[in-house]
């Protein structure tokens, strides 16, 4: 299984942007997905997941209604749409996933087996 995350870049607070993580081998139709992000110093942090059919999410309190998680038909992708960033909203965007389905509950980084090499995401004020 290989995710490869992209989408990252510059941007100023207040505007948007959306991450993207598709997945190859035997990622496809991989039941949860989810994005973490880094700042530096920081210990990486749960920004939300998603189940295989789409239509479970949740989302870390600090991005829930700014932030939407997504997955497309076939399961091997999923993308993060980011609006109203904030300052705080950059580090480095990384995509998880795995084979459980129960790691659907799981909010941290030793409940995913798989990983994206991360999209670095920078707000300027």
């Amino acid at each position: 299984v290989q995710l490869q995350a992209s989408g990252g870049g510059l941007v100023q607070a207040g505007g948007s942007l959306r991450l993207s993580c598709v997945g190859s081998g035997r990622a496809s139709g991989i039941p949860v997905m989810a994005w973490f992000r880094q700042a530096p110093g920081k210990e990486r942090e749960f920004v939300a997941t998603i189940n295989n059919s789409g239509r479970r999410t949740d989302y870390a309190p600090s991005v829930k209604g700014r932030f939407t998680i997504s997955r497309d038909n076939a399961g091997n992708s999923v993308s993060l749409q980011m609006n109203s960033l904030d300052i705080e909203d950059s580090a480095v965007y990384f995509c998880a996933g795995d084979f459980d389905p129960r790691r659907f509950n799981s909010r941290s980084v030793a409940g995913f087996s798989y990983w994206g090499q991360g999209t670095l995401v920078t707000v300027s004020s």
